[in-house]
């Protein structure tokens, strides 16, 4: 196969884009993800603030948007995307649907993460006299922070997947380059190369989680 023909600063410009979207993207669903997780896990029956038909309601909007095929998503959301961040292509115009997709499930992972704590550690903060928000912040983080760090690092692979299939629409990104060369001028050089950089960017991200999830776990 010869590679005479890539033009490598535009491959350099497209893995710079996905870099951007994943990372921004990470970003805003870890700061929206984690209290909606949070919030789920205490609004479930038998715990800290069960409230059962919030708890359903909340459930109902989280498996709504995760049943929502990825593709179909960018789709539905044009208007909205448009509406936030004045265009739908490129990266601004694919971070607003990355976020949506994602935001529900990394809120899922932190839920099952916070079920996995020891209920002994919620009651020794109450022994204490803590309260929920100094019992969240101080004994149910900080105890599943591990296993939160493993949730991300799933996300954000997920997160660069989605990246790639942005490019459908014009996404921008190692996705779009691999679609507009690879797949409509028949350039095979340029997919396996964009593809060969996504595998080793979910590489590299995988191996900083794992390295971060054995750091913070408790032996």
């Amino acid at each position: 196969m010869n590679f005479d023909g890539i033009f490598w600063p535009e491959i350099a410009e497209a893995s710079l884009d996905t870099l951007t979207m994943s990372g921004v993207s990470l970003l805003f669903t870890v700061l929206l993800g984690l209290p909606l997780g949070v919030l789920l896990f205490l609004t479930a029956p038998g715990q800290l603030l069960a409230r059962p038909v919030l708890y359903t309601l909340l459930s109902l909007v989280v498996n709504l948007l995760r049943s929502l095929p990825f593709v179909i998503l960018l789709i539905v959301m044009l208007p909205v995307t448009v509406w936030v961040t004045g265009t739908s292509i490129g990266v601004p115009g694919a971070i607003p649907p990355l976020v949506a997709a994602a935001t529900p499930f990394f809120a899922r992972l932190v839920e099952n993460v916070l079920r996995e704590v020891d209920h002994g550690v919620i009651e020794a903060c109450q022994a204490m006299g803590a309260r929920t928000r100094q019992i969240v912040l101080g004994g149910l983080l900080p105890e599943a922070l591990p296993g939160l760090l493993a949730a991300v690092t799933v996300t954000a692979i997920a997160l660069i997947s989605y990246s790639a299939m942005s490019g459908a629409i014009g996404g921008g990104g190692l996705g779009d380059l691999a679609i507009r060369y690879g797949y409509q001028r028949f350039q095979t050089d340029v997919m396996v190369v964009t593809v060969v950089l996504l595998v080793l960017l979910v590489q590299l991200v995988q191996w900083a989680g794992d390295h971060l999830v054995r750091r913070y776990t408790r032996k």
